[in-house]
């Protein structure tokens, strides 16, 4: 498979997935979701990912949300799919679903609940990769894989002996590992939304976000400010964003954003347990965090896009 730079260049929203009141996909929601980010102007997407709540979703509906995405975008942007498992058997048939329903790419962490050795770590990713027609997208992200951290050098590993893996999201936690993995044959995304101006100057060429779920237009300007070499610009749109982006690498960063897509005024149901409701003063944080991107984020001209919080 020949590696293609810059796939998934800019902000890459991380979907949520709605729910009705009987815990089953909301497609209409789902394509309306879909339909505001793409609006806004962002460059990609990621269906069935942590944000959208992959885990407590059969295959069945894994691959429905992909399509239900990939439908909605039309071709206009490349749509990633998330496909990480316990296996390499099942992350392979995700990722059969994802390339059937028209999916560009996957997206995949290290085997989920292991922390599975270099050699085995190898064997995972190559099996996966022979296993599938897409590029994969490998995604170090320690608390969502129970796999533990990959360091720089795991990483450049993989992609220098995995064919098939053409990009890294990186979430980690450590906006230093974006300028350790400069020079690998892949793009290097930013993986964790309150690092995102530090990954971007650090030569990040994407951002897979979770805060560009409710916030789209902002992350666009942040990626356009910094690739332009806007600073101070920048500066002032990630003070703007920070207080939602910190949500990101809390463990009910899904509430978190669907509560804050709720205030923001699209409503996209619960979360499926077990995930509950955010408490009172979980929900006054969300509240908060809003209120810093309607008085600080919003663009000249663009204040109808963004509703106030009562």
């Amino acid at each position: 498979m020949e590696v293609q730079m810059s796939q998934f260049p800019g902000v890459l929203p991380a979907l949520l997935t709605p729910f009705d009141e009987h815990e089953e996909i909301d497609e209409a929601k789902l394509a309306q979701h879909t339909e505001h980010v793409l609006g806004e102007g962002v460059h990609g997407l990621v269906a069935a990912g942590t944000m959208g709540e992959a885990s407590v979703m059969s295959r069945s509906e894994r691959r429905e949300v992909t399509r239900i995405v990939v439908d909605q975008a039309a071709g206009r942007v490349p749509v990633v799919a998330g496909i990480s498992a316990a296996s390499a058997a099942q992350a392979s048939a995700y990722g059969v679903d994802a390339a059937e329903v028209g999916a560009a790419a996957v997206m995949l962490l290290p085997p989920l609940a292991y922390e599975a050795d270099e050699r085995e770590l190898l064997e995972f990713y190559r099996a996966v990769a022979s296993g599938i027609e897409l590029p994969i997208m490998l995604y170090n992200n320690p608390k969502a894989s129970g796999a533990g951290d990959l360091s720089a050098d795991a990483i450049a590993s993989l992609v220098r002996d995995v064919e098939g893996i053409v990009a890294v999201k990186e979430c980690s936690g450590d906006a230093r590992r974006i300028a350790a993995l400069h020079g690998i044959d892949a793009e290097v995304l930013i993986g964790g939304d309150d690092w995102a101006l530090e990954g971007f100057f650090a030569g990040a060429t994407g951002w897979v976000s979770g805060v560009a779920t409710v916030a789209p237009r902002q992350c666009v300007q942040l990626f356009e400010q910094c690739t332009s070499g806007s600073v101070e610009d920048a500066r002032r749109t990630y003070q703007a964003l920070l207080p939602l982006s910190r949500l990101d690498m809390r463990a009910k960063l899904v509430q978190y954003f669907k509560a804050a897509s709720r205030m923001l005024g699209t409503d996209l149901g619960d979360c499926r347990p077990p995930r509950l409701g955010l408490t009172a003063a979980e929900e006054a944080e969300v509240v908060l965090a809003v209120e810093a991107l309607n008085a600080r984020a919003v663009p000249a001209g663009a204040g109808d896009r963004v509703r106030s919080v009562d």
